[in-house]
């Protein structure tokens, strides 16, 4: 008996596997008749915030209500019940009243697909509700485990930020001054005035707690009922009880000791959806009393095993602000672990006992706990007793377990003494929200007054099956003295007990064998430090250059400056163009009102549909036998190949595998059935028999070997290569890899496909970014007319190239499964299946040579380009083409030849990505570049410097362009982030500290926008003017979150010079525009606008004899008098497009119609020891020209900055041997989170001229994406310092991502000297890269 929204809600029949996200989003709640679509579906485990809502249960014992955020994937419907349940349509609605926190994060920019904004706002919400006047710090924890793709986040932790007591925002200073510019130089550039104000804070409507919806009375009544009883569920496989009393629940344990108890359902629900476990009782004892206490002692600290984490954080946090420090240690290590440990929502979800008990192998607390002497207490009808949390307990040894019946009542977590030390140490792939590669607990206890050890405790997490103690490495170490001997033994015993196969699961073997002992060289450093607090005297203290090892990172609120061009004060008022408009959905994003196709209500009599993919690269396939799934429950039926009407094979790509299989992942049938829970259990159900084949080609290399080609090379050169190397001083060679990177964008590939009754037409509602080619491959899969086929395109959820081709190919097996069953299709894939068809962004291996002087100059540069383009052509060769096209970035090398091939694997097939190659191109150019200041001892920033295009030049394909505004941003980058004084500041703190370093780079860039086929930049629009004056428009491209529908309104707003208000721009549609081109290439704005602006010039025109006999008259009276006189008022604009080619034949051509320059400086600080890095800073300056909305221009750049610096750092696929993909959602492939983007930062439009682009505009939606590597190569200069310290090469190889792993190896030391290492012949890795 929840209450949802401010609406009781009594459930009679609650399933036990029906979760709450489920339940709002697919459930007639009910006799209401409607869904709670706000909360969205991202990724199914609770790793990525989406589905956040806010729960509220009154606890009797204290009185008092608790707010917490929930992811509602993993919450269990039968679990709410007596508690109320806040969704965003709780918090606001545009129908009634909408909420500060939805106005803000709307005002504030904080949007753009809007398919995270929903979750963000709950769990701003929630936070709110708890604490009316956070600071900043809870505003970036709350958010913390929410994750975005679009915008970057500034713009939402500032939208929370406004919540805070004091003003928090970078402001202007008083004199007009701006706080980044160090020479407080004035703001007017040259006649430029620049603005830093994006939204106007007086708008915004106060935050008022007391207008809050109370907690519902009768929940309180019935929590407070002494005369509860057992409650049970019982679903369709599943039995859900609840017992009221601990006698109950031991009883229950008793009778069926194999029920898994659900608490929060972090552990056991993931278990369910990923590893497919079944139990068919589900006990769940929430709310018992006995399980929910926090009791301090004598001895120490008893926590009830109920508790969430969130609750034993604050219990821990209440302990140490009341005891003396020395008592306090375990509990510091652990709330340090517990800042950082999943995000808001699972800590609020994730109990203690079940955290203890269930004793995963990555656990951050278990580790400390053991190293903390912490015990178990557990009971059952035989009574109570204490297994202690040590080393047997963790190992799973018989002994020492929980036997079946027993239930964990606490934990009790001693005090430390005086000279007792305990410290929890980690290293993820990201800083938060992301499990450890390796984690530890290490505890040490001293005979009083003395540095001999008498207990010594070492436990690892994930180096193992389970949490691993070194026990005997900690008992041979028992009476010695804490020295550097004992720690030369101490590292060389623990390799020697503590083994990780090399084939071992998770890979990264040699990076995980350095971290053991690498954590316990820090631990040492740290007990060192303490000794010598305790008694400076007697204990030496370490190193000064040491001291910044003991630390980790900090986690700070971003903050920064955005600065773009005023408008002229002379512009009419209702003129929008150039001012920074709020995104036309964002208020809707914010309330969840705004509809993805996965929101649209349920059709009459629609199916479900469930796809059955390829376990093998590379097969023939023998037999398919669907028997047992048709015999399934609610199954329709299965569609293969044979059941495609026409092409199942078009222009290459394949609807359904026949015969053979191409990939893992491939598509090889699909299960249509009344319901997607039963689609899905019966897909498990199909039988594929495979023969495999071969060869099975997986990576670059083996590409290579067997001659795979999916095109034929592509090539540019000018000057004499050959003849330069013999004019230069030094030659170098060199190859770097670029791995590949998925879309992630927050709504998975969604289509709804609906077939008509009539003339064999097909419908299809779906999230796309190439409408047309959708209809083309339904139109060829169905053989019927694309006159037939109309495509719906409301919005995206992100898309980022990843819905270009992919949703054609789906939308056509949708489309299939559609018409033969009759029946309307809904399919949507699960976060997993996503991951693995659609693949992402291709792998590159980039080989150069390069000549050049002594001076730095570069003559001559040969270079060789290999992309991974997977199974089937997709635009692969399209994407060579541009690498091959890009790849001179900004610099002009007289004597330059660049080839590519597309090499064809056993992989899903890559397919376009923000950037479209420039991001992997340019990162082999960067790094020859900084290849040749190491040979000429100068710096990198000299060496881009000097290779600049200066003055009015030519490109290798003989394009003429003028560099000035790439000048421009370059000089003004290097001035205002104060490059050559940070750059000071940075050596001298390298020279003061050994093993932390801190690197900065500047990357300067001259990108390209359009595509060199003409016939692809073309575009139309349709403008509608109706008798009360309202405007409707439409055109043919794609809303994804980039406000490009916002700013086809400002353009029709200014041309027809009525207020935006009058304009509406519903969906982008087949119906309305046909042969649509796709919307991407950074060109949206540039085709779409030129169009609406005709299409509004048109009518305007046939306006004119009207408003010159009354032009004082209203636009309504011009509409009524036009329509009077029977003049049309709809217009179809068209724009032809850039006129660009390329005669790949005599390597020249016009391929792009401007350029858009930047420039991006980063400095970050690498931990030497563990390969974590932090950004500190990035300054951008990128030319915008002239900006339509610098709001939306600034959110794009912003937004493809982080995703190109996940891009670079921690974003890492995992691909096994055989091909298959292992990272398949938020838990395993890791985006970044709040935490991961700049502590400063700072964004400027440079204002420049673009004549041939609607109001001198440019193209920004890409730019900033390769602006990233700005953090990759500031990263290799802090390695580079470190090895350079080191006596170590200051070349070593440059590779993409730089990953922790990838840092920390590059730190060569003693310890990654002291780690084993195998002959890579003898065994077959876990994972490999494949570029």
């Amino acid at each position: 008996c929840p209450s949802f929204s401010h609406t009781l809600v009594i459930e009679k029949h609650a399933d036990p596997e029906v979760n709450l996200l489920f339940y709002l989003r697919k459930v007639h709640i009910l006799l209401l008749h409607f869904r709670l679509t706000g909360t969205k579906y991202g990724c199914g485990g609770g790793g990525c915030g989406a589905c956040t809502v806010m729960v509220s249960r009154y606890d009797p014992r204290n009185k008092k209500i608790r707010h917490y955020p929930a992811t509602a994937c993993l919450v269990p419907i039968c679990s709410l019940h007596g508690a109320a349940i806040t969704t965003v349509e709780g918090v606001g609605s545009i129908k009634t009243r909408i909420h500060p926190v939805q106005e803000r994060l709307a005002k504030c920019h904080g949007t753009q697909c809007g398919f995270c904004s929903p979750g963000m706002v709950m769990s701003i919400y929630t936070l709110l509700r708890n604490h009316p006047e956070p600071t900043p710090e809870q505003i970036t924890e709350a958010l913390g485990g929410n994750l975005c793709r679009c915008t970057g986040y500034r713009p939402i932790v500032e939208s929370g930020k406004t919540f805070c007591v004091e003003s928090t925002i970078c402001q202007m200073k008083g004199s007009g001054k701006c706080c980044m510019d160090e020479d407080e130089s004035s703001l007017v550039s040259g006649e430029e005035k620049m603005c830093t104000k994006l939204y106007n804070e007086d708008e915004f409507q106060p935050l008022d707690p007391s207008q809050e919806p109370i907690f519902p009375p009768e929940l309180i009544r019935m929590a407070e009922d002494p005369n509860k009883r057992r409650l049970m569920f019982q679903g369709e496989r599943t039995t859900w009880i609840m017992p009221v009393t601990l006698n109950d629940l031991l009883e229950l344990k008793t009778s069926i000791p194999k029920a898994p108890l659900i608490m929060g359902n972090t552990t056991v629900g993931p278990s369910i959806k990923f590893k497919d476990e079944f139990h068919p009782v589900l006990i769940s004892p929430l709310g018992l009393p006995e399980l929910y206490f926090a009791n301090n002692t004598a001895d120490g600290v008893t926590i009830g095993a109920g508790y969430s984490l969130a609750q034993l954080n604050e219990a821990l946090y209440f302990t140490v602000s009341e005891q003396p420090k020395e008592r306090t240690k375990t509990y510091y290590a652990l709330l340090k672990h517990l800042r950082i440990l999943a995000g808001a929502q699972i800590r609020n979800m994730a109990t203690l006992g079940g955290h203890v008990v269930s004793r995963p192998k990555f656990s951050d607390l278990n580790p400390i706990l053991a190293a903390g002497n912490a015990t178990i207490n557990v009971i059952s009808k035989e009574g109570q007793r204490q297994i202690p949390l040590n080393g047997p307990f963790l190992e799973g040894s018989a002994e020492a377990n929980l036997r079946p019946e027993e239930v964990v009542l606490s934990v009790s977590i001693p005090y430390s003494t005086q000279w007792h030390f305990v410290a929890g140490l980690r290293l993820a792939q990201r800083q938060e929200n992301a499990a450890a590669i390796v984690n530890a607990g290490m505890s040490v206890k001293f005979e009083d007054g003395t540095n001999t050890i008498k207990e010594l405790q070492v436990f690892y997490g994930n180096v193992g099956p389970t949490i691993v103690s070194a026990s005997q490495t900690c008992r041979q170490l028992i009476g010695r003295q804490w020295d550097d001997q004992m720690l030369s033994d101490a590292c060389r015993w623990v390799l020697e007990e503590i083994r990780i196969p090399p084939a071992a699961e998770g890979g990264m073997v040699e990076y995980r064998r350095t971290l053991i002992i690498s954590l316990l060289f820090k631990f040492y450093l740290k007990v060192r430090r303490g000794l010598n607090k305790m008694d400076p005297k007697k204990f030496p203290d370490i190193p000064e250059k040491f001291v910044s090892a003991l630390e980790d990172f900090p986690i700070k609120t971003p903050q920064g400056l955005q600065m773009f061009q005023c408008v002229d004060p002379s512009q009419p008022a209702q003129d929008p163009v150039g001012h920074p408009v709020m995104h036309q959905s964002a208020i809707k994003h914010g309330t969840g009102e705004a509809i993805y196709t996965d929101d649209m209500p349920p059709i009459d009599q629609e199916l479900f549909l469930a796809v059955v993919t390829s376990t093998r690269a590379h097969a023939k396939i023998t037999s398919i036998d669907v028997s047992e799934a048709l015999a399934c429950p609610g199954v329709v039926d299965v569609i293969t190949a044979e059941d495609v009407p026409g092409d199942n094979n078009h222009s290459g790509e394949i609807l359904y595998a026949q015969n053979e299989v191409i990939c893992v992942g491939q598509i090889v049938c699909a299960v249509a059935a009344d319901t997607y829970a039963h689609a899905k259990a019966a897909a498990k159900h199909v039988r594929i028999a495979y023969e495999d084949i071969e060869p099975k080609i997986i990576t670059i290399e083996q590409a290579l070997e067997h001659n795979s080609f999916l095109s034929t090379e592509r090539k540019i050169e000018q000057g004499n290569v050959e003849h330069a190397w013999k004019q230069v001083d030094q030659v170098i060679e060199g190859e770097v890899h670029v791995e590949g990177q998925e879309h992630f964008y927050m709504e998975t590939q969604s289509i709804l496909a609906i077939p008509k009754a009539e003339d064999k037409e097909m419908v299809l509602h779906l999230a796309t970014q190439f409408p047309t080619r959708v209809q083309e491959y339904v139109s060829a899969a169905l053989k019927v007319p694309r006159s037939r086929i109309a495509c719906h395109m409301k919005r995206a959820g992100g898309a980022f190239g990843g819905k270009v081709t992919k949703p054609a190919l789906l939308g056509a097996v949708s489309a299939v499964a559609a018409s033969k069953t009759g029946h309307p299709i809904r399919f949507v894939l699960e976060r997993g299946d996503d991951m693995l068809i659609t693949a992402g962004r291709h792998p590159l291996l980039g080989k150069y040579k390069v000549g050049f002087m002594n001076s730095g100059e570069i003559k001559a540069a040969d270079i060789q380009y290999y992309i991974n383009g997977g199974c089937t052509p997709d635009e692969s060769e399209l994407v060579l083409e541009f690498i091959v096209l890009k790849s001179e970035n900004a610099y002009h090398i007289p004597n330059f030849r660049c080839r590519g091939r597309v090499c064809k694997t056993n992989l899903p097939s890559n397919t376009a990505f923000r950037g479209f190659g420039f991001p992997q191109a340019t990162v082999v150019v960067e790094a020859y570049i900084n290849a040749v200041a190491s040979q000429c001892n100068l710096r990198p920033e000299e060496i881009r410097e000097i290779n600049m295009y200066k003055g009015t030049s030519e490109t290798a394909y003989k394009q003429t362009f003028n560099p000035e505004p790439l000048r421009r941003c370059w000089k003004q980058c290097l001035e205002k982030s104060s490059f050559y004084a940070r750059k000071q500041a940075t050596e001298e703190f390298n020279k003061k500290n050994y093993w932390k370093k801190r690197g900065l780079a500047i990357i300067p860039m001259k990108y390209t926008i359009g595509i060199p086929i003409a016939f692809y930049n073309q575009a139309a629009a349709l403008v509608h003017i109706y008798l009360d004056g309202s405007v409707l428009l439409t055109h043919g491209g794609c809303e994804l979150g980039q406000g490009l529908h916002t700013k086809m309104i400002q353009v029709a707003s200014r041309e027809l010079n009525i207020p935006s208000s009058r304009v509406h721009l519903s969906e982008t549609s087949t119906v309305t525009v046909p042969n649509a081109v796709f919307t991407a290439g950074s060109m949206g704005t540039d085709i779409n606008g030129k169009a609406v602006q005709n299409a509004c010039q048109i009518l305007l025109a046939r306006l004119q004899p009207i408003i010159r006999t009354n032009p004082k008259g209203k636009w309504e009276e011009w509409v009524a008098k036009a329509f009077e006189e029977s003049i049309n008022l709809s217009a179809t604009g068209y724009f032809k497009g850039y006129q660009t080619y390329m005669d790949w034949e005599k390597e020249e051509g016009k391929p792009y119609p401007y350029y858009v320059y930047g420039a991006s400086c980063s400095e970050v600080e690498v931990d030497c020891l563990t390969g974590a890095h932090k950004l500190l800073r990035t300054d951008i300056f990128i030319d915008a020209a002239f900006s339509i909305n610098p709001a939306l221009d600034i959110g794009q750049i912003e937004g493809a900055f982080i995703q190109g610096m996940g891009f670079y750092t921690i974003e890492e696929l995992k691909y096994s041997p055989e091909g298959m993909l292992y990272t398949r959602g938020p838990d395993e492939y890791k985006i970044p989170t709040v935490t991961e983007i700049p502590e400063e930062f700072y964004v400027t439009l440079v204002r420049s001229r673009n004549p041939v682009a609607i109001y001198s505009s440019k193209g920004l939606g890409e730019a900033g994406m390769f602006l990233g590597s700005s953090v990759l190569f500031a990263i290799y200069d802090a390695v580079t310092a470190a090895r350079t310290e080191r006596g170590l090469s200051r070349t070593f190889p440059l590779s993409s991502p730089a990953t922790p792993e990838l840092i920390r190896m590059a730190c060569v030391d003693q310890w990654t000297d002291m780690i084993p290492r195998d002959d890579p012949s003898t065994f077959t890795p876990w994972s490999i890269h494949v570029s």
